[in-house]
């Protein structure tokens, strides 16, 4: 059969920059699927998006549905006939699927015999599927919001829909969609190119290009990342580049193109932070540093034209960072009227959740859970002061700094550096893969911070479910193991949920997500490690790298294997006495007693290694137990006629299992044994 390409844009109103990658994967899967669904076959070849337009190309669609046979199973064949002629079964299915009696037969299955018919279905034109299919498909892409712009009742879309291309070779592909019929008409860039440009799917790419549009993400991050290098080569410059804002302006731009601008070096008396969150914040501009490492008083803006050969853009975003700038110098020197010490008070008019109170409220309850944690003079004084910030007025303009100017305002004002850089690091990490604070000071006011958000959302029921995390939980959590194990804290979940045995779980599911999909450990290595204890996770850390180390090794497996045949064997008898004395004059020479003598080497040896947290060591040694265990089992009956043999067995292997499961309970880990 013959095919011809497929391309479908939907051209749009700008959609904001965060929601075009994920649209564009949504787009791309459900017109594969379709493709696939409707027998049309298809290979895709592109599929992206800029501001204004999500499109995909597809390669080889069919220009006509191949014909289709389908096999329809319907009641059982005593059902269908009795005494050779049908029943009102066979004829209710006969009907249904638009055939004669006489055209159903008996088909043998795996649960008996059943009426069937084969059905064949003629293929249609592609050109009528595709507009069915298409019409349909797109009012389904998922934005996080939607509005209507054609009345209440009519279709829901990120922004209004101005256009749309839909071809199928050289023919259009008839639909419409919200009231705009698909055509081969296209918008290029608003200022680069002519109202309208038609297009086909074979050179739209580069059809587009020639009007100002560059349509592949990928090609416009090249284009602003060689133009930064083109503009700092030879100036001993050099961009501080943001990976999120970079993936911002790839998708706020059709034609990018970097400019270079300068800002008077006395801004340089601010604060570095303060300079690139204006910057990269409210500006989107790249920041700059010089030969040694220091801010330049220069930036690099992203423009959505392709060149500015008068300077007139450049001037302009040097006018408006010129105004931010001076927004920041007032603020600062405003805001060093009063030391963050006297603002302790305002808090109370700021709310911190109905509920639970102000952010005053809020701070006490921190002062005391950094005591409750054994947090010094400086801790104790940086949680009375972390949320101060909220009362300046430059974070009230520049939210983004909250934290990060208490900490320089209490570095300014005379505070203790301890206490300044705990201020300044306690909203830390703010991901899973960014930095913990960086004091022990920090690390506790930054762990009280979140507890208290969670102890007191948890006590008012505002649990995070499903998707719904309002109050960011599940990131305070991650923040909270994150502390401990990179800080090396050991403080138990117990103690930080404070006898909330919901919020203990919810901290334990966090440790789970912690080391299995953040630090890459197996989850039943997970499992095993955490069975045998997770009240020290920086010891957890440890134990699951000495298990991962040694898992590779001859004897572990089949030794986890053991112990999980050990664990059976205790469960099935309901043996219970663990820790027991083991009877040496009931030992049977042979397999039997060498295991209990190998036992009792080892356990003191494996416990000194223990100690000293050699954990690789002391499962290397346990591992080594594996070829005593193996004979004990082949050639001892552990469930002897003699009730006291037969109970001196059970509390060997209840000591070998209670002994070696310190580290890791080995029956939790999956093996081929």
């Amino acid at each position: 059969m013959s095919t011809a390409p497929l391309l479908i844009e939907i051209g749009v109103e700008e959609i904001p920059d965060w929601m075009i990658a994920p649209a564009v994967e949504q787009f791309r899967a459900m017109v594969g699927k379709m493709l696939t669904e409707q027998r049309l076959g298809g290979k895709l070849r592109v599929a992206d998006g800029t501001p204004r337009r999500i499109f995909a190309i597809f390669d080889e669609v069919l220009e006509q549905q191949p014909d289709a046979e389908e096999l329809v199973t319907g009641p059982a064949k005593a059902a269908a006939f009795k005494d050779g002629k049908p029943t009102g079964a066979a004829m209710g299915f006969a009907r249904k699927n638009g055939v004669d009696v006489e055209q159903l037969h008996i088909e043998k299955t795996a649960k008996g015999e059943y009426v069937a018919v084969r059905k064949r279905t003629e293929g249609q034109a592609a050109k009528w599927v595709l507009g069915e299919q298409i019409a349909a498909l797109i009012p389904k892409i998922y934005f996080p919001k939607t509005m209507y712009w054609t009345g209440k009742n009519g279709v829901r879309f990120i922004r209004p829909i101005r256009w749309i291309v839909a071809l199928h070779g050289d023919n259009t592909v008839p639909f419409e969609v919200a009231g705009v019929a698909a055509g081969y008409y296209t918008a290029p860039h608003r200022h680069l190119g002519a109202a309208t440009v038609g297009v086909n799917a074979e050179n739209y790419v580069d059809q587009l290009a020639d009007y100002g549009v560059i349509v592949q993400a990928a090609k416009r991050r090249e284009m602003i990342l060689t133009g930064i290098s083109q503009l700092l080569m030879g100036r001993g410059l050099l961009a501080k580049m943001d990976e999120a804002l970079l993936e911002t302006l790839v998708y706020l731009t059709e034609w990018p193109a970097p400019i270079l601008g300068s800002f008077d070096a006395g801004y340089l008396s601010l604060p570095e932070e303060v300079l690139v969150t204006v910057m990269r914040h409210h500006q989107k501009y790249f920041s700059v540093t010089d030969g040694k490492g220091k801010l330049a008083p220069h930036f690099i803006a992203v423009m959505n034209i392709k060149e500015d050969p008068d300077g007139l853009v450049r001037q302009g975003n040097e006018r408006v960072l010129r105004a931010r700038f001076n927004d920041a110098r007032f603020f600062w020197e405003f805001d060093q009227r009063r030391k963050l010490a006297e603002r302790v008070g305002d808090l109370a008019n700021v709310t911190f959740q109905a509920k639970l109170g102000s952010y005053l409220d809020k701070t006490n309850r921190l002062v005391g859970v950094v005591k409750e944690l054994g947090g010094n003079a400086a801790a104790e004084r940086a949680a009375l002061l972390s949320k101060c910030d909220l009362t300046t007025d430059m974070v009230k303009e520049f939210t983004d700094l909250q934290g990060v100017v208490g900490g320089l305002y209490a570095r300014a004002q005379g505070e203790d550096e301890a206490v300044a850089q705990a201020i300044y690091d306690h909203y830390k990490p703010v991901s899973m893969e960014g930095p913990i604070p960086s004091t022990a000071e920090g690390c506790l006011v930054a762990l009280a911070d979140k507890v208290d958000t969670l102890r007191g959302c948890f006590a008012i029921g505002l649990i995070p479910s499903g998707s719904k995390d309002p109050f960011a939980l599940r990131r305070a959590a991650q923040g909270v193991v994150k502390i401990l194990v990179e800080s090396g804290l050991s403080i138990p979940l117990a103690r930080l949920a404070a006898g909330d045995k919901g919020l203990q779980e919810f901290l334990l599911d966090r440790v789970r997500y912690y080391f299995k999909d953040v630090r890459g450990f197996a989850y039943d290595e997970v499992n095993a490690v955490l069975a045998a204890g997770h009240d020290d996770l920086p010891d957890v850390g440890e134990r699951l790298a000495a298990i991962q180390a040694v898992r590779p090794t001859a004897d572990f497996e089949p030794l986890a294997a053991s112990f999980k045949r050990i664990k059976n064997i205790l469960r099935q008898a309901e043996f219970e006495g663990g820790g027991g004395a083991v009877d040496g004059n009931l030992l049977e020479a042979g397999p039997e007693a060498g295991l209990a003598a190998a036992f009792e080497d080892l356990r003191t040896q494996v416990a000194t290694f223990r100690g000293r947290k050699d954990y690789r060591t002391a499962l290397a040694l346990i591992a080594s137990l594996r070829p005593k265990v193996d004979l004990f089992f082949d050639k001892v009956l552990v469930n002897a006629p003699d009730e006291n043999v037969r109970r001196n067995r059970l509390t060997l292997l209840a000591n070998i299992l209670t002994e070696f499961s310190v580290i890791a309970d080995f029956s939790e880990i999956v093996t081929s044994f």
